[in-house]
């Protein structure tokens, strides 16, 4: 079983916390983005019955181990602004892979800088994770300012290794390991004065 942070992430503007009934909505509106679409694993198109198996079914997955997913929701209102999860390694219970998509209405405000830097540093440290694994497409700019910005060190590039839409594509790979967090401190908000405009 994967566990939830305990307590929940949060900062001054963002907190995590498990999806529910009353995200499917948001859920469904943000995956017809076409930007959601090409560089996540969304089913294409995406309809109600896909947010639906996606809300209801992360209890399970988490508890069998497969996947954490959290919802980045608005500190003050709650409501969805994005996604973040963890995908297991079946063959290694210290090692995942961490992934995340933004709302186009939310897009622009640091929210996904502030949420890999909540879930990231919690796996690495409290979670007991000995590896994290971040991909991002060489095309997607705003991704991977997103993880220099809170310390993944870039490996290098996996060639035609994503498969998207009738293509492939090159993807740039990140890792984080606990001896990256040197430089933080366990109770810092942010990851850089860059930070708002990841």
């Amino acid at each position: 079983m994967l566990a939830l942070p305990d307590p929940p992430l949060a900062d001054d503007l963002v907190r995590l916390r498990e999806p529910a009934a009353r995200d499917l909505d948001a859920v469904v509106e943000a995956c017809q983005d076409p930007l959601v679409q090409r560089y996540t694993r969304v089913p294409m198109p995406y309809e109600e019955a896909d947010g639906r198996a996606f809300i209801g079914g992360a209890a399970g997955r988490r508890i069998l181990g497969q996947s954490l997913e959290l919802v980045i929701a608005g500190r003050e209102d709650d409501v969805l602004l994005g996604m973040i999860g963890l995908i297991a390694d079946r063959h290694d219970a210290l090692r995942a892979e961490i992934g995340y998509w933004v709302a186009p209405t939310a897009r622009g405000r640091g929210v996904a800088t502030r949420a890999l830097a909540l879930l990231s540093r919690w796996c690495v440290t409290i979670g007991g994770f000995e590896r994290l694994d971040l991909q991002a497409a060489t095309a997607n700019e705003a991704s991977l300012r997103v993880a220099q910005h809170c310390g993944f060190v870039r490996e290098g590039v996996l060639r035609n290794s994503w498969y998207r839409g009738g293509g492939r594509s090159d993807m740039v790979l990140f890792s984080l390991v606990p001896e990256d967090m040197a430089p933080f401190t366990r109770n810092d908000r942010t990851v850089s004065g860059e930070e708002q405009r990841g």
